[in-house]
């Protein structure tokens, strides 16, 4: 594509150089770069790709995207001034692929808790209603039935707009994403026409990174203050913030609610280890889902679907037939009738979730024990939060190791310890090795008993010092079970 074409669809304040050279690919990184690339210097939380234009020169970029200009302009490469060269990347990918967001409808899922479940459950949805579907998760990408795994929640802007090529390229009609609040923030996002956003929840969550809980919701917000006059705004009116989110969008609202008047409402009529019966949007359903915040998830999933065209009662059918997310309140039962829950709950909200959820199953004949980390080199407030929302939903608690990236796990431990005060410290102990720990829950638990293993749900590895080690937490629960893979 000619640099002239891409120029036509971004905003910059001066231009050195010819606007005929050929572009043959947009990067960022500069190590990606060959003959013909048209290179995008981002300033980042990191690094600065100023300091490689040089370098992506030498590789042979023909076009640099960049906030200033360097000191030298070599001859034969096109300097482009612009504002934001982050934001620049993802409408420059955009124009390159082709605007593949404009060949589909992609919804995307913001919030603390339920992105995922709420993402991967309408793309199972939509393949189940026979459409071509792409989805854009933690746990994996598809395009249709072609599956990669995920690096990210929300992958950088260039891999996104690619994705989106992919799907088109296949027909896909629909794409679900996941949309972090990082992912708003640094603008990866950027270049995508939505036709739909729905906000889940926010609670404490990455304070590490937006620093105070008010940046948060800033950040979610912006998401829906983007989002144009012809999309939907589908958020949740149980969470306190669910209207601020869509205070200042120009999409049309939709609210979903559990215990208010809504335009989706949904009741929990019975529940059980093995699924829950509702009424919603007056009719009722059984599901293999479990819990209030599940119900939550799958009306969000029904609101869209109905917002996307689809047949209520068809919608519906297709809930009754599905089964949960890997790793979101996944049992596993052993021979003796020990029950064994696995969920990816990794903020005190989330884990408050899942033991509401099961105290409002449990018969209080049996123990619940929860086993629970958190996660190094992230909010470190949250971590005695964690372990006081372990404490009040459980019998007895066992305070571990998550992924304690390049953190000591003992002193992430000792933080979580902070948040156990002296009257609870006899139902609490604390192993580091999270092997052994969920070893120690297996051997603590009689027959009827529950144990709770949280924090990574679907994830199979470990990462320490910014090494990745296999490990899986169903798979270590049935090994103490005796159950064969």
């Amino acid at each position: 594509m000619k640099l002239k074409k891409l120029l036509k669809h971004i905003e910059y304040s001066e231009i050195r150089g010819s606007e005929n050279p050929e572009i043959t690919a947009i990067e960022f990184d500069s190590r990606k770069v060959q003959q013909g690339s048209a290179f995008v210097a981002q300033r980042g939380l990191h690094t600065d790709g100023h300091r490689f234009i040089s370098k992506v020169v030498e590789s042979g970029s023909t076009a640099v995207f960049c906030e200033e200009f360097p000191e030298v302009l070599p001859d034969g490469v096109t300097f482009i001034k612009v504002a934001d060269s982050v934001k620049v990347t993802g409408l420059l990918a955009s124009a390159f692929y082709g605007f593949p967001s404009k060949e589909m409808k992609v919804v995307g899922i913001t919030g603390t808790n339920g992105k995922t479940s709420i993402a991967t459950l309408l793309y199972r949805l939509f393949r189940q209603l026979g459409y071509k579907t792409g989805l854009i998760s933690t746990i994996s990408y598809f395009v249709n039935d072609a599956e990669e795994p995920a690096s990210h929640t929300t992958p950088d802007a260039l891999k996104i707009q690619q994705l989106l090529a992919q799907m088109a390229d296949v027909g896909c009609e629909f794409c679900f994403m996941e949309v972090s609040s990082h992912a708003i923030q640094q603008q990866r996002i950027a270049g995508i026409e939505f036709a739909g956003g729905v906000f889940t929840n926010i609670t404490h969550d990455h304070l590490d990174y937006h620093e105070t809980f008010a940046a948060y919701i800033r950040a979610k917000q912006q998401f829906f203050d983007q989002l144009p006059a012809t999309a939907f705004a589908i958020t949740n009116i149980d969470d306190k913030n669910g209207m601020v989110m869509v205070q200042n969008t120009k999409a049309r609202k939709i609210t979903y609610s559990n215990r208010a008047m809504a335009d989706y409402r949904c009741k929990v009529i019975e529940t059980h280890f093995n699924g829950m019966l509702l009424q919603m949007d007056g009719q009722e359903v059984w599901t293999r889902f479990v819990g209030k915040f599940n119900a939550s998830n799958l009306l969000a999933v029904y609101a869209v679907a109905v917002n996307l065209g689809q047949e209520p009662g068809e919608v519906l059918t297709c809930i009754s037939n599905m089964e949960p997310v890997k790793g979101r309140f996944e049992t596993v039962r052993s021979m003796d009738g020990k029950l064994a829950i696995v969920d990816y709950a990794h903020t005190p909200d989330a884990l408050k979730n899942v033991l509401t959820a099961i105290e409002g199953i449990r018969t209080r004949n049996e123990q619940v024990i929860t086993v629970v980390g958190a996660g190094g080199d992230r909010d470190k407030t949250k971590r005695p939060e964690m372990a006081r929302e372990a404490i009040l939903g459980s019998d007895k608690v066992i305070l571990t190791s998550d992924n304690p990236r390049t953190e000591n796990p003992a002193q992430i431990i000792r933080d979580m310890e902070a948040g156990v005060e002296p009257q609870w410290k006899k139902k609490v102990v604390s192993i580091e090795n999270r092997r052994e720990a969920i070893k120690t829950a297996a051997m603590l638990a009689q027959a009827g008993d529950i144990i709770l293993i949280a924090g990574k749900g679907h994830e199979n590895y470990q990462e320490v010092n910014g090494v990745r080690h296999h490990f899986d937490d169903l798979e270590e629960i049935k090994k103490c079970f005796g159950i064969e893979e």
